[in-house]
């Protein structure tokens, strides 16, 4: 999980800067037609018709978290957040591993499989998978909850797998004809990549049937969207999972992914990551982790390039309580302020991405439980069309969408100093026509009232969510 690779934060502002120029002076920003028809409600049998929103383990447990942990996190979830949409519940990285250490990737580990090469949960972290049960127990647990399931899994074949040469479950094939010795991931040890051909689809067809025997809803493959770009894997797991026999969607990471592929994931996968990790930092200097203010030029480049089934994801969300054992650092919460909280949020939602939260649920304080519980906010990740950037500055960034039915406008504006700023735009500046509108403050949860333009005192690395209705006079 933990890549190598990140876009130089000062490079890839001046190529947003530069696109933005082009975008604001081309018929003042409009929201193309053709996006803002595309809706959500005319595919109700689509996976992932609106971004996926849930909890994974990883930002709180790493490789370590247990079945009684998973059960708690969901109970949470579904007590105080599955009202307000959230409804996956996905274990990460490593679940098969006895010996776990936090971070994971470790080349002592000790891994569960069966007879046919699939990884199976370790018995000794999930009681309830012992005797063939797998995690069974643990989905049906979740989705008696009114939740969905998910888990992590690695590109390619077990490399314990391949060494026993052990049969593929459904066929006459073995590990040993699955596999690329050549090549595995370059941050974990456990696999060799697939070598594409019969052997691998059937594997791949193997797994993908049993995890839909336990009732998988979600399934995260890492070490395939970048570092490097493996579609021909992508393309067998598609595959495979279109004949599971159950709905299972895909979730592709780690970023970047290349953008030129965008058509091609589109056709397998329901989610893609668009960056290296974000953790609870605003900026980094070095290629892993990247922070929250890395992440405004990487959604710029993937602008209206989600539609319904198929979403750009901008990472996990590194809020509340990153421990026990996090993914990343020592156990924590957040490092983000207040203000950056509510930013990283607002830059998911206006974008929109997926929203998974990461840190550990059963210690989330009340802020933290009202910053992932206002169903004014998430609306605007759910139910927004056309939303792009209209505005970028070393100082300020700004996006625009409109909401879905189509009447209103969400607006989010963003101070990336680390000073306080007092910001004024015409709503011509911000490509919208009419010269009044009615604002409602999302985050304060009020409205403000009609206002001839756009004004606004943002805190440092603070933002603004609004809703916008016009407020002209009508025009005959």
């Amino acid at each position: 999980m933990n890549t190598r690779v990140a876009l130089a934060f000062g490079f890839a502002t001046a190529i947003l800067a530069g696109l933005l120029v082009l975008g604001r002076v081309a018929a003042s920003a409009r929201i193309p037609s053709s996006v803002s028809s595309l809706r959500a409600d005319d595919l109700p049998a689509t996976l992932a018709a609106t971004p996926p929103m849930g909890w994974n383990s990883w930002d709180g447990y790493g490789t370590s978290v247990t079945e009684p942990q998973v059960k708690a996190n969901a109970d949470w979830l579904a007590a105080q957040l599955k009202s307000s949409g959230w409804e996956y519940v996905v274990v990460d990285m490593e679940w098969f591993v006895t010996n776990p250490t936090g971070a994971g990737n470790s080349k002592d580990s000790l891994l569960s499989m069966d007879e046919f090469g699939r990884y199976t949960p370790a018995p000794n972290r999930f009681p309830s998978s012992v005797a063939g049960a797998g995690f069974k127990p643990l989905g049906d647990y979740i989705h008696s909850l009114g939740l969905k399931f998910g888990i992590h899994i690695l590109s390619g074949i077990p490399k314990q797998a391949v060494e026993k040469n052990l049969p593929i479950a459904g066929s006459l094939l073995h590990a040993k004809d699955a596999a690329n010795t050549a090549e595995s991931c370059p941050w974990n040890p456990d696999n060799y990549a697939a070598a594409p051909g019969p052997a691998a689809q059937a594997y791949f067809d193997s797994i993908t049937k049993l995890y839909a025997a336990w009732g998988v809803d979600f399934m995260k493959v890492d070490c395939i969207s970048s570092h490097p770009y493996r579609g021909e894997e992508i393309r067998m797991i598609g595959e495979a999972l279109a004949k599971a026999g159950r709905p299972i969607e895909l979730s592709l990471s780690p970023g970047a992914a290349p953008i030129d592929k965008a058509g091609e994931m589109r056709k397998y996968a329901q989610m893609w990551r668009i960056s290296d990790d974000i953790w609870d930092i605003w900026h980094s200097d070095v290629a892993y982790p990247q922070g929250l203010g890395d992440q405004f030029a990487n959604v710029a480049k993937w602008a209206l390039m989600g539609q319904p089934g198929h979403w750009p994801d901008a990472d996990m969300l590194p809020l509340g309580y990153l421990g026990p054992h996090p993914g990343w650092g020592e156990p924590r919460f957040t490092r983000l302020s207040h203000d950056e909280q509510r930013t990283l949020m607002s830059l998911w939602c206006i974008f929109p991405s997926p929203l998974m939260i990461g840190g550990d649920l059963t210690h989330a304080d009340a802020w933290t439980t009202s910053l992932l519980s206002n169903k004014e906010v998430i609306a605007a990740d759910q139910h927004s069309t056309g939303n792009h950037p209209v505005i970028s500055t070393d100082q300020t960034i700004a996006w625009v969408a409109t909401s879905n039915p189509p009447g209103q406008y969400y607006v989010a504006v963003f101070n990336l100093q680390d000073a306080k700023r007092h910001v004024k735009y015409s709503w011509s500046d911000l490509g919208l026509r009419d010269t009044k509108y009615a604002i409602r403050d999302l985050w304060e949860k009020k409205d403000i009232g009609d206002a001839a333009d756009f004004r606004a005192t943002l805190g440092p690395h603070g933002s603004v969510l609004y809703r916008l209705k016009s407020a002209s006079e009508p025009k005959y």
